[in-house]
């Protein structure tokens, strides 16, 4: 019993005595009528109770819908912002979209202009008679190969073809190499060892390299929208890697790029590397200081200087098959072929052997611990549209950034 109700029983008690005195009742009768008084008193109470918690509930369910009003609005204004986001984000993209598509045109107008005027600058005044002409091993003559890649550039028929490099012994995509190939207009491919030894002299070896890495960062956005661990090889020549006007600007284009450090790996020919000058070296180690690791191929002379390499930002060395197995000796390799990964591992490099094309070179290579493998057995070669369609066939490449401006104005010659 709480203090209300001792209360309420002292009032009646004391009602009951009065009306005892009052009217001269005997006991049972102001008993009763006291009784009558306590349960009318409760039942009173009671009422008074139940309306207050009637008014209390009220209230509560008061409170409630305004909450509910509350967070509905904030529901509502949030939809809208969202919606706003949503479409200014959209219409962000493909005003961006529209802008890139242009500076690509832009681009590539200027990219053929600069590759006509280099091969104008580079041809003779006087066509050499064809009997003075000294034809390649391909079978066509410098002026005709000269014409070929003219027009290839002019006419955008640069492609890039993926190989993929794989782990050891899953056989696991872990990297792509990019490789450029020129086509006729009769639609045959010319490969790097038929166009290079002709562009290189006739100064457009930088553009080729220029349009490889254009492509390259169109592929690894395409490629890292579903697998990031996935990175590709981009070949630049030696004569891109000299080139005192050209490489200072590809450094500016690949610092606006740096957020794909870790998905291009750029590679060099161990000729380059070699007779790379302290300017190429700073070039290399401002690649590397950006995040970039970088990659040797065509090593011949493995009494290299390893820990220079390694110093220069290097991070991986190719080497062929046929080398590690059977020409170790020839190359002048300071141990034997099974303990060379190892060699290379204490040095911070990583061995990627290339030019598999049998089971049994695998066999071997397991037992020299190799961990990445290159080469037809794995897979060819195969255009960027093949490679891309069957990553991911609902998504176009995203297209990167226009060129530094400085870069146009060198490619416009």
């Amino acid at each position: 019993m709480d203090i209300s109700d001792m209360a309420a029983t002292a009032v009646n008690a004391v009602f009951a005595w009065a009306v005892h005195q009052s009217f001269r009742m005997d006991l049972v009768s102001t008993g009763l009528a006291a009784a009558l008084l306590v349960i009318a008193g409760l039942q009173v109470r009671g009422a008074l109770i139940r309306a207050r918690r009637m008014r209390d509930i009220e209230e509560d369910m008061d409170n409630l819908r305004a909450s509910n009003r509350t967070v509905k609005s904030a529901l509502d204004e949030t939809k809208k912002k969202v919606a706003e986001v949503t479409l200014a984000i959209a219409e962000k993209s493909e005003a961006r979209e529209k802008k890139i598509a242009g500076e690509l045109q832009i681009i590539e107008g200027l990219v053929r202009n600069f590759a006509s005027n280099a091969v104008k600058l580079k041809e003779p005044a006087v066509e050499a008679p064809r009997a003075a002409v000294i034809p390649h091993a391909n079978g066509l003559a410098d002026p005709s190969m000269l014409e070929i890649i003219r027009r290839s550039l002019e006419e955008n028929r640069v492609d890039l073809y993926l190989q993929p490099v794989v782990s050891l012994p899953q056989r696991k995509v872990r990297f792509y190499e990019a490789l450029s190939r020129l086509r006729s207009e009769d639609g045959t491919v010319i490969m790097p060892d038929q166009y290079i030894k002709v562009a290189a002299p006739a100064g457009l070896m930088s553009v080729v390299d220029n349009l490889l890495l254009f492509r390259c960062i169109q592929i690894v956005r395409r490629l890292t929208q579903r697998q990031r661990e996935v990175a590709v090889f981009c070949n630049i020549s030696a004569h891109t890697l000299s080139d005192p006007e050209f490489f200072p600007q590809f450094l500016d284009f690949m610092h606006h790029h740096r957020d794909l450090a870790g998905q291009i790996i750029f590679e060099f020919t161990q000729e380059a590397v070699l007779a790379a000058r302290e300017p190429e070296e700073a070039n290399l180690r401002y690649l590397a200081n950006l995040g970039f690791r970088l990659s040797m191929d065509q090593v011949t002379k493995l009494d290299m200087d390893l820990g220079r390499a390694r110093r220069l930002g290097f991070h991986f060395l190719k080497l062929r098959a046929e080398t590690l197995i059977f020409g170790m000796k020839n190359a002048h390799a300071a141990v034997a072929a099974e303990d060379f990964k190892d060699l290379l591992s204490r040095n911070g490099l990583n061995l990627i052997v290339e030019r598999v094309e049998d089971e049994r070179t695998v066999v071997q290579l397991l037992e020299y611990n190799v961990d990445f493998a290159q080469g037809y057995l794995f897979g060819e070669p195969r255009p960027l549209r093949d490679v891309a369609e069957a990553n991911d066939p609902r998504h176009a490449p995203a297209a990167p950034t226009a060129l530094p401006a400085g870069l146009i104005r060198r490619l416009a010659g």
